[in-house]
């Protein structure tokens, strides 16, 4: 994340100033040669450029025949020799095809294509034949296929930058022997595979100085060789590549005024080699994500002119060298996610010149005090979250900084809360959750919170009254989880002084708030993640709950709310999680099935009736069902295989799950599940949770067969309803299955053959009298054996027989029963006749309760 900050950076400077500078340098331009006149062989052959491009920002707009070309917007003239010299026509959404008449600028050296889109075409091979370049800027413009061999004729070609294009690939790079003259070069993203003398081809050239080699798929930086003859090179970046193996030794070689050396992410092990302290004037080092083990040595710190040093995301061990306050120099120091002991060295206070220290997820211990931080006036950026260090400092401690962010998350802070906050007036980001802070909020916390974005206070004990809260427009992040506010929910929620507020997240899970849900939502409309769960809430859901259009996710679980679920929430249609179980609500809504883009659905524990309604099966994204330990009656529905998120691989939506705001700021969703019986929270890996529980219901009918088609599913759980019928052989494809619970049920037959069936405990299968096989003790008989191996009763079956019954209606009830006697020693055909009985109870049952309550709710509208 923190390479990802200074990528990030480099690539504003790459693309921003630039065009900046081009922009700026327009108005000169105009200036300065409006008494030249354009050569006509110049302006034709743009014209003819013109016309096979694509020009969505109308930056072409003055390329007019009608105009001198010496003013057309990108174009530069030297008015010595009279002819055009440089088109500058970056990032200018231009597309098309590139005309070969741009080899009539015979004096073109400066051609600047770059963060364009030329839509996945191969790059021009004609532009080799332009032996003018000087300047050849071919960055972010999507271009693909082989990079033209014709490129290594430009001898006077000082820079090229192909980097960051679709599929750019080289079959070999012998030809860029040519390119004598070459200073920069950037083939970033390029595969490379297929050369491996790449470095030493590039080192041959002995007037490089910088080169971007990141992400090309090199499997190999040559650990074997000794030298490398780079005498000129200033800045190396070869991040982004799966090396496996050790640093080599020949960065000893590299040039002594190597200044940047870029190996982020390389997959580089073992450990940090003395050959880098030989790199003197070294200022930028990112080693960030790689496998690097044993200690940091010393002389790392010896370094003076490091700016910026990222160790992050290793396997580091030992202390932090006490030499690192001899980095005098130093602005970012990154040593995060490591496996670094002992304490922080009082040394690191001396780094006057330090903005971001980042030293969390460490096992770093012992105390912290106001030593560490004597001399760090500049430090913007702190993180030491998730180590077992004691932050100790005085009461009236007032800190030389000025802080952007504190993530102080799991750390002993506590118990009183930290009075120097007071004096921090530029926090954007706070964490201070897990930090054993209790107690009640000091009366200037919730004014002084009025600048920060960013405030997570959870995990703590701390005592509050919810009416104290003030939210400024500033603060989009509230996260007051598992602590002890208190108070009515609407003094909250409807209070004026936060009515223009612009929160997203709201997490006041696990307190002791109280009330009904207010009919204030009008003023929330910006949330994102809502999280009220566990509290002491009661009453309905309002139906204004539905202007949370923006709404993503919905926890009211563990409270007792009744009722309905409003159908106004049919508006909140980017809903990707509802969770409301452990309350006291009626039936499953059919409009459920609208709500599409949903990928958790848990009702659990909710005391709903009626019948699971075959619109759920138009969820095609849900990854949970949870609607365990209700009332439901009927059958399961017949169209789960339409729930194709559990029968695709993952698929990316780690944005939903985990929302980050900063570097280590993040808010990340949660859920308890009960697969196994014992209910568990899942965090991060909830993401790679597909699960299906229907335990604990009054469940009739057989096992659809379609459920076989969700070959992703991890967790399926059917126990304790009154579910019948032999378990469809086709359940053995479900391989990834960790867990399957069929446990007291009317199964009957044998447990179908197959690997994965067999490797669930056998309580999985008790309860069941008539089912038989392994991993059961009992043996199956030979006539359990035969209606195995010959399932007349299909699940196809049932439903044709069930549709056929279903037909007939009620006025046909006592021919049914004379049909269905005489069927009575088919087994299959006896078991539509019962499911047909079991689903028409629970139409007569649903289709009452809906009436009464829609006569309810007009009694009360004439009341009214």
């Amino acid at each position: 994340m923190a390479a990802s900050f200074a990528t990030l950076h480099v690539l504003f400077l790459v693309w921003f100033l630039p065009a900046t500078f081009s922009l700026s340098f327009f108005f000169f331009k105009a200036e300065s040669i409006s008494n030249v006149s354009c050569y006509e062989k110049d302006k034709q052959a743009l014209l003819t450029l013109k016309r096979g491009l694509t020009d969505h920002g109308h930056v072409l707009s003055s390329w007019s025949d009608h105009k001198d070309c010496c003013i057309w917007d990108g174009v530069f003239y030297d008015k010595k020799i009279g002819r055009v010299t440089e088109l500058h026509l970056n990032y200018s959404r231009l597309g098309g095809e590139i005309s070969g008449s741009l080899l009539q600028l015979e004096h073109l050296n400066y051609l600047d294509l770059s963060g364009n889109d030329f839509n996945c075409t191969p790059i021009p091979t004609f532009l080799g034949s332009m032996f003018s370049l000087t300047h050849l800027d071919l960055l972010w413009a999507n271009f693909s296929g082989l990079i033209p061999h014709q490129l290594g004729n430009l001898s006077s070609l000082r820079y090229l930058s192909l980097g960051d294009n679709s599929d750019l690939y080289v079959d070999n790079l012998h030809w860029m022997s040519g390119l004598s003259a070459i200073q920069y070069l950037d083939l970033s993203s390029a595969d490379l595979h297929r050369e491996v003398d790449c470095l030493q081809i590039m080192s041959k050239f002995p007037s490089l100085s910088e080169l971007f080699l990141q992400n090309c798929q090199l499997d190999s930086l040559n650990p074997s060789l000794g030298f490398f003859n780079f005498t000129s090179l200033r800045v190396l970046s070869l991040s982004g590549n799966q090396c496996n193996h050790k640093i080599p030794n020949w960065f000893s070689n590299l040039s002594t005024s190597l200044l940047r050396l870029d190996l982020y992410s390389s997959s580089l092990k073992g450990n940090i080699l003395p050959s880098i302290f030989n790199l003197e004037k070294l200022e930028f080092l990112s080693l960030y994500f790689n496998k690097l083990t044993e200690q940091i040595l010393e002389p790392l710190g010896q370094l003076k002119h490091r700016t910026y040093l990222d160790l992050g995301y290793n396997s580091l061990n030992g202390p932090i060298p006490s030499s690192f306050g001899n980095l005098s120099h130093i602005r970012t120091l990154y040593l995060d996610q490591n496996q670094l002991n002992g304490t922080i060295p009082k040394s690191l206070g001396l780094l006057s010149k330090l903005e971001s220290l980042y030293v969390g997820k460490n096992s770093l211990t012992r105390t912290v005090d106001e030593g560490h931080f004597r001399k760090l006036s500049k430090l913007k950026d702190l993180y030491m979250s998730e180590t077992r260090l004691f932050f100790n400092v005085n009461s009236n401690w007032v800190p030389p900084f000025q802080l952007y962010s504190a993530s102080m998350s799991s750390i002993k802070i506590g118990p009183n809360f930290p009075s120097w906050l007071q004096s921090q007036r530029s926090l954007h980001i706070f964490e201070m959750s897990m930090s054993g802070i209790s107690g009640n909020a000091p009366g200037w916390f919730w004014n002084w919170i009025s600048n920060v974005t960013f405030i997570n206070l959870s995990n703590n004990h701390i005592k509050c009254d919810v009416s104290a809260i003030f939210l400024s427009s500033t603060v989009k992040v509230l996260n007051i989880a598992n602590n002890s506010f208190y108070g009515p929910i609407s003094t909250f929620l409807c209070q004026k002084k936060i009515r223009k507020n612009k929160l997203e997240i709201l997490d006041a899970s696990n307190n002791l708030l109280s009330g009904e849900l207010s009919h204030c939502w009008n003023y929330w409309q910006s949330l994102i993640h809502l999280n009220l769960g566990s509290n002491n809430l009661v009453g309905r859901i309002p139906y204004s709950m539905g202007a949370l259009v923006d709404l993503q996710s919905l926890r009211l679980q563990n409270n007792s709310i009744y009722g309905d679920i409003p159908s106004s929430l049919k508006k909140c249609s980017n809903l990707r999680l509802i969770d409301m179980g452990d309350n006291h609500l009626s039936i499953i809504p059919l409009w459920i099935g609208e709500m599409t883009n949903l990928l958790v659905l848990s009702l659990r524990s909710s005391e709903f009736n009626g019948y699971i309604p075959q619109q759920i099966c138009q969820l095609s994204s849900l990854r949970v069902l949870d609607l365990a330990n209700n009332n439901l009656l009927g059958s399961i529905p017949n169209c789960l295989k339409n729930f194709s998120a559990m029968a695709l691989p993952n698929s990316n939506i780690d944005a939903f799950f985990s929302t980050d705001w900063d570097f280590y700021a993040s808010y990340v969703e949660n859920l308890k599940l009960a697969p196994k019986g014992k209910e568990m929270e899942y965090k991060e890996n909830l993401k790679l949770v597909r699960l299906i529980d229907l335990s604990s219901n009054n469940l009739s009918g057989s096992i659809p067969a379609e459920i076989s088609d969700l070959s992703e599913l991890r967790f399926l759980n059917l126990s304790q309803n009154h579910l019948s019928s032999e378990i469809p052989p086709s359940m053995s494809n479900l391989t990834f299955l960790s867990l399957l619970d069929l446990s007291y049920d009317n199964f009957s037959g044998r447990i179908p053959s197959s690997t994965q069936l067999q490797s669930f405990d056998a309580l999985r299968y008790i309860g069941n009298p008539q089912l038989c096989g392994d991993p059961l003790p009992k043996s199956c008989t030979i006539e359990e054996q035969s209606l195995n191996r010959s399932p007349i009763g299909s699940v196809e079956d049932d439903s044709k027989n069930s549709s056929f019954y279903i037909g007939m209606g009620v006025g046909f009830t006592t021919g049914f029963w004379a049909i269905c006697g005489a069927l009575f020693f088919n087994r299959t055909w006896r078991h539509a006749c019962f499911r047909f009985a079991g689903e028409l109870k629970d139409w007569i049952y649903v289709t009452t309760m809906i009436k009464m309550n829609l006569l309810e709710k007009l009694r009360v509208c004439l009341n009214k």
